[in-house]
């Protein structure tokens, strides 16, 4: 069955709006890759149990504090995506916003969301993507490549994720694309990935 895709949508506010209702989707345990200083406690549904990952010291800081004051006592998990530590089929939703453009491996990351994952459970993956091959904003993306690496958490702009959920084993179920202006007339592309786990892994 293929996902269902929607046409792109060029309003920031839209993606803000398309992100905000997928993650408020996911029940039950849920786990945020990359949680950063805690910006997404206000789109969580009232009554998730919610874990954090997060790598870095500095954000754990404020993230802990962040978590506290949104009512979730369990201190975040210090390791990379590369390597979750949640035992199997220990959550029923994961999702990450703006993440997977930094981390190592792509690929052992969605194997690592697969592995944790219930059967049937959910994932939403809220992220800027590769321009189009040939386009103004992928040519952009490709100058400012060595410097958002260098200060940005190792991001790369040019990462194709849409590409790696679709070669994994996760069943995509929407796909929402949005092209939104980042610096003056330049538009970069975003997608919400909404995917689940089959139910017979």
């Amino acid at each position: 069955m293929e996902p269902h895709q929607t046409p792109p949508q060029t309003e920031w506010d839209a993606f803000v709006a398309a992100r905000t209702r997928a993650i408020r989707s996911l029940l039950g345990t849920v786990l945020e890759i990359g949680a950063g200083r805690g910006e997404n406690f206000s789109s969580l549904a009232s009554d998730v149990t919610w874990l954090g990952l997060e790598p870095s010291t500095r954000f754990r800081r404020i993230l802990t504090e962040t978590a506290r004051r949104a009512g979730h006592s369990q201190p975040p998990l210090v390791a990379t995506a590369e390597r979750i530590p949640v035992r199997d089929a220990g959550v029923d939703g994961v999702f990450a916003t703006t993440v997977m453009c930094s981390v190592s491996d792509p690929d052992q990351v969605l194997k690592e969301i697969l592995r944790v994952l219930v059967p049937g459970g959910r994932v939403v993956l809220a992220e800027h993507v590769a321009a189009p091959s040939g386009s103004k904003a992928r040519t952009a993306q490709r100058l400012v490549r060595p410097w958002t690496k260098l200060f940005d958490h190792g991001c790369d702009p040019t990462r194709d994720t849409e590409a790696a959920v679709q070669r994994s084993d996760l069943d995509v179920q929407e796909i929402r694309r949005f092209v939104v202006p980042v610096i003056g007339r330049l538009r970069m592309p975003f997608v919400v990935i909404s995917a689940r786990k089959p139910s017979g892994s």
